[in-house]
């Protein structure tokens, strides 16, 4: 089946219309590669990608959202294969129900959002708050099934045809289309969590908190208030969380129950409510320094999917997401600058998430993980204002020898994606002829940096 279509990138910033070819089945994706034109075609999951990277003007998307089947799971190993249209919501409701005991399978590596689908995981090579436990998203593919122009139908893992294999971790969608894939899923001894959130008031007090939490703490991450300035800079509220044996939790629920209708005229994300909400979020801990407490993992994982189209909220100009790594040796430094440089500009975030990767390293070419700290905001897009102050930080991460989150980017220099991923070089020999994207046109990935 094919149609015309208009996708927007998740930060509603962007708005293209394009051809569309739905798929059915595997092998009818796989006949719709076949017949590929050159730089014609993308891959489209459930459009949760920031800015351009899933995006293909000129071209044609294939939407894999039909693609949906589970085609196997042995619950003695956990591993599952599956399409690639399947979300990770699915997965979750399915697999991850309790035993008697309160155990269960759990995806070992799980972003910010369930509603994203397996290809959608393995082309961005996602990550975690238990990334420095558990590194990215790809180190748990077992096996990838790729449909691609130039050779057919592939199986593709770590002995067989394995640069392709390493090329398709993190790849971005350009190395052909993935038709399914088999995960190793992860038995814990609880699906619920044990939480404790702590106050912090300077970024010293997170980077000590952080390495104290590495080895008790599974899943870590910090909310920092981007507006505070001087020594209440990077006071903000550390999570941590870690899997409580023999407690049972429900799996989240496929879909959010409540969503935003509609996109309101203007930006409910300004000056005022940003104030109000940091004010609020500070607060939620009373006169405490510390609060503990036994949740269900999806609230504490999936903030956000409590609500469904919250990127709506920041109104029909959109937003901007910003994510980027800064190694070790200069995380410190480089993230007062980062936070200096936003509360300088007076266009603060309400989703801010500070945290760290550790020394596992992505398998992936141009995965994006990296030892070292991250940082993640939303920004409103308030014309070149913004563009300066994402410029701004751009230039600090590249100085501290960093690198961006192509997932999430849309201004990226084609320098800083060279600088930030060595091995663009080796990646352009596994690209299929017949794909490109508005992201690859950008940073020439493609040898064209014109959209």
């Amino acid at each position: 089946m094919t149609g015309s279509a208009v996708f927007a990138s998740w930060g509603n910033r962007l708005r293209i219309a394009h051809p569309v070819l739905r798929p059915a089945t595997r092998d009818g994706a796989a006949a719709m590669v076949a017949g590929g034109p050159p730089g014609g075609l993308l891959a489209h999951g459930n459009g949760r990608s920031y800015g351009d990277v899933a995006l293909n003007p000129g071209g044609a998307l294939i939407a894999m959202r039909r693609l949906d089947r589970f085609i196997a799971f042995d619950p003695e190993t956990g591993l599952l294969t599956c399409e690639a249209g399947v979300t990770l919501a699915e997965i979750l409701a399915v697999l991850a129900r309790p035993a008697a005991d309160g155990s269960g399978w759990l995806l070992p590596v799980m972003p910010g959002t369930r509603f994203v689908t397996v290809g959608g995981a393995i082309a961005n090579d996602v990550h975690g708050k238990n990334a420095h436990r558990e590194g990215s998203f790809g180190r748990h593919v077992e096996a990838i099934e790729l449909a691609r122009s130039d050779a057919g139908r592939l199986v593709c893992t770590r002995t067989e045809n394995a640069g392709l294999f390493a090329a398709t971790l993190g790849g971005l969608g350009l190395t052909g289309l993935i038709l399914s894939a088999t995960l190793r899923l992860r038995r814990v001894a609880g699906l619920a969590l044990e939480t404790e959130d702590i106050r912090f008031d300077t970024l010293a007090d997170f980077f000590r908190l952080d390495a104290e939490s590495a080895d008790g703490w599974e899943y870590t991450a910090a909310w920092v208030d981007c507006l505070a300035r001087g020594p209440r800079l990077g006071r903000g509220l550390y999570s941590r969380a870690r899997h409580a044996a023999g407690v049972a939790a429900p799996p989240p629920a496929r879909a959010p129950r409540f969503s935003v209708p509609v996109t309101p005229p203007v930006s409910a994300v300004n000056g005022a409510s940003l104030s109000a909400f940091n004010a609020l979020y500070l607060r939620r801990l009373g006169s405490r320094r510390s609060r503990r407490a036994v949740r269900p993992y999806g609230p504490v994982l999936f903030p956000l999917d409590a609500l469904g189209r919250w990127n709506r909220l920041y109104g029909p100009k959109g937003f901007f997401q910003f994510q980027a790594v800064v190694p070790p040796q200069a995380a410190e430094a480089a993230t007062a600058e980062l936070f200096a440089a936003i509360a300088a500009s007076g266009q603060g975030s309400m989703l801010v998430v500070l945290k760290r990767f550790g020394a596992i390293a992505s398998e992936g070419l141009l995965s994006f993980p990296m030892p070292g700290t991250s940082l993640a905001l939303d920004f409103p897009d308030r014309g070149a204002s913004t563009r300066a102050l994402l410029a701004r930080l751009e230039a600090i991460v590249m100085a501290a020898g960093g690198r961006l989150y192509p997932a999430k980017d849309e201004t990226m220099a084609r320098a800083s994606f060279e600088a930030g991923y060595p091995a663009h070089a080796a990646f352009r020999a596994h690209i299929d002829p017949a794909f490109s994207s508005a992201f690859a046109r950008r940073v020439g990935l493609l040898g064209d940096t014109v959209r």
